[in-house]
């Protein structure tokens, strides 16, 4: 019992920060947050809103510089002000804007939020377990390459969340007669619009999957939905 104590209390601080990381974003969203007020993105996620058989989905613009979508722990949907900014500039079209909100609506419906909790609470037991053996056979690296070991598996887990998130957002996308074609467009000039380096960055080392990858996916799902049902 008590070699597995480390592990267990690597366990149980995990989740105590993650649940602190979460009243705090909470918090800060709060603070620097104010409802999305635009006719034509209204209209769009309106037509997801019926598709879904809600009232309507309120998205919430966070004011902060860098172009991003969010969904927080609590199930608000946010869009950066700088993402907000490139749409009025005429970077980002009304539909790929609704592509990113119905994305993070994805992230919301299949629980992403409490599965990164039980996650991150694993990845730091496995850290904590892997440095442990591993110290005993390589002193004073092994702690290093636990980290990286743990690190690798957080973004593997986040990339499969992302494509997850993407597929939710194509099915709905498509039902509200929107389409899959602004995910597409706007995955080409992402890393353009968001000043991106990760072209440069092997894929397997990004919490998000390339852009090309992800717009291969959705397109593997268009050619299996375009597939007629055999009687």
């Amino acid at each position: 019992m008590l070699k597995l104590t480390p592990i267990l209390l690597a366990t149980l601080y995990a989740i105590a920060m993650y649940r602190f990381s979460a009243w705090r974003t909470g918090r800060e969203l709060d603070a620097q947050s104010s409802e999305l007020a635009d006719a034509r993105l209204k209209a769009l996620t309106d037509r997801m809103a019926k598709a879904l058989d809600l009232q309507r989905i309120r998205v919430n613009i966070y004011e902060i510089e860098p172009v991003n979508g969010l969904a927080a722990p609590d199930g608000r949907i946010f869009i950066t002000r700088g993402f907000h900014d490139r749409y009025h500039a005429g970077e980002v079209s009304a539909e790929e804007l609704a592509s990113v909100i119905a994305h993070e609506l994805g992230h919301v419906a299949l629980g992403h939020s409490r599965r990164r909790m039980i996650d991150f609470s694993g990845q730091n037991a496995m850290r904590t377990a892997l440095a442990m053996v591993l110290s005993r056979f390589l002193p004073g690296i092994g702690v290093y390459i636990a980290n990286a070991l743990a690190s690798l598996l957080a973004a593997r887990l986040s990339r499969q969340d992302e494509y997850e998130a993407d597929a939710y957002a194509a099915a709905l996308l498509t039902k509200a007669g929107i389409g899959t074609a602004p995910q597409k467009t706007l995955f080409a000039k992402l890393d353009r619009v968001t000043q991106s380096r990760g072209g440069a960055m092997p894929a397997w080392l990004m919490s998000h999957p390339k852009s090309a990858d992800r717009i291969a996916a959705i397109e593997a799902l268009e050619a299996r939905w375009a597939v007629p049902e055999t009687p």
